[in-house]
C-alpha cells in the first residue's frame, strides 16, 4: 500500500506516540558491535551513528551525550511526500524543542530531548486538530 502524500491528511492523521524508554546517539569509528540492537543506523564518511536504549548503551560502557525520547508518526507516509518534516519540526522549534527526524519505510520517528517528550507530544498533537 502507499503512503499518504497528501500534507493537510498526514498532519491530521499522524497520531503520534511516545515510545517507552529513553534513546542515545553514540558513534563508532566502522561498524556497530556485534550484538548491538540499535533502533537507528546512520553511515557517514567521520563514522557509524547508532540510536539505542539508553540502558544499553550504559551497560556496554559507552560515551553519549543527547538523552531522546522516541516519538512515532502513526500515519504512513509516502516517502516522497512533501512538507511533514518541516511542519513537524518547524512547531517544534516554535515551541523551543529539539527534533532529530528519522524516515523509516512506513512512518516517521522524531528524537526529542528526553526532558521535552510530553510536551513534545503535546505539541504535536495539537498540530494535528489544526491548533495554532
Amino acid at each position: 500500500m502507499a503512503g499518504e502524500r497528501d500534507l493537510a491528511k498526514l498532519l491530521q492523521g499522524m497520531r503520534p506516540v511516545l515510545n517507552p524508554g529513553k534513546y542515545v546517539y553514540c558513534t563508532f569509528p566502522a561498524r556497530v558491535p556485534a550484538g548491538m540492537r540499535p533502533v537507528v543506523t546512520v553511515t557517514e564518511a567521520e563514522g557509524i551513528t547508532a540510536v539505542l536504549p539508553q540502558e544499553e548503551a550504559d551497560s556496554l560502557g559507552l560515551r553519549y551525550d543527547y538523552v531522546a525520547a522516541w516519538i512515532t508518526l502513526r500515519i504512513h507516509s509516502a516517502l516522497a511526500a512533501v512538507g511533514l518534516t518541516a511542519a513537524v519540526a518547524g512547531r517544534l522549534a516554535e515551541a523551543g524543542i529539539s527534533c532529530n527526524v528519522v524516515a523509516g519505510f512506513h512512518h516517521d520517528h522524531l528524537f526529542v530531548g528526553a526532558d521535552d517528550a510530553v510536551r513534545a507530544l503535546r505539541t504535536l498533537e495539537e498540530l494535528a486538530a489544526g491548533q495554532p
